[in-house]
Formats: C-alpha cells, structure tokens, sequence
C-alpha cells in the first residue's frame, strides 16, 4: 500500500500507549507542481473519513473509545508547503480529538 492508494489505509495497528495508529506509506519526492501535497491530502482526507464513518470500528472493533492517530511515515524531508500542510492538518486533526504524526525515515 503507498499514499498514492487513495482508497485504501496503508497500515492500521495499536500502539504502545494503547492509541490506534493508521499509518500513511509515503515514498513520494515534493515536487514544484504540487503534486505530492495534493495526493497527501487526499489520502488525510480518506482516512478522516474512514474514522468518521465509523469503518474503523467495523475493521477493527477494539479502536472503540481509544485515542486514533493518523501517522504519516515519508521516505524524503518535507518542503516548506508540505511542513504548512503538516501543521494545519495537526491543528485540525486536534480539533477533531484526533492526532497527527509524521516522520521522515532515515535513509540506511
């Protein structure tokens, strides 16, 4: 699964502090186009509604009452416009009483 799937949660999982993680596989280079963020946020979008339909609890039963986090792990460093988009998404994902995390994984 990768952020170009739209339609589909890359990975969901529990975390160690009991939160249920829905992750976003992103291996995407920022590009000037825009390209990238679009598709970005396309797939935030798909999965706040997966949570807001309540899809999670019927793949998943045991997200009822925990705390989810939509986890965004990257393969390259974020643009200025991708670290804008990561933080309005954080605000609003607050807002919703639900959390962002993003990450950028080291390059072995």
């Amino acid at each position: 699964m990768s952020v170009e799937q739209i339609d589909k949660i890359d990975f969901i999982s529990e975390n160690p502090n009991g939160e249920i993680e829905l992750t976003i596989s992103d291996h995407l280079e920022w590009d000037e186009e825009k390209t990238h963020l679009l598709i970005l946020q396309d797939k935030v979008n798909s999965y706040l509604d997966f949570i807001q339909s309540d899809q999670i609890l019927e793949t998943h039963p045991s997200a009822e009452n925990k705390k989810v986090v939509i986890s965004i792990l990257m393969k390259y460093e974020p643009d200025n416009d991708g670290l804008k988009f990561l933080k309005i998404c954080e605000e609003f994902l607050k807002n919703q009483d639900l959390k962002l995390k993003w990450k950028v994984l080291a390059e072995d």
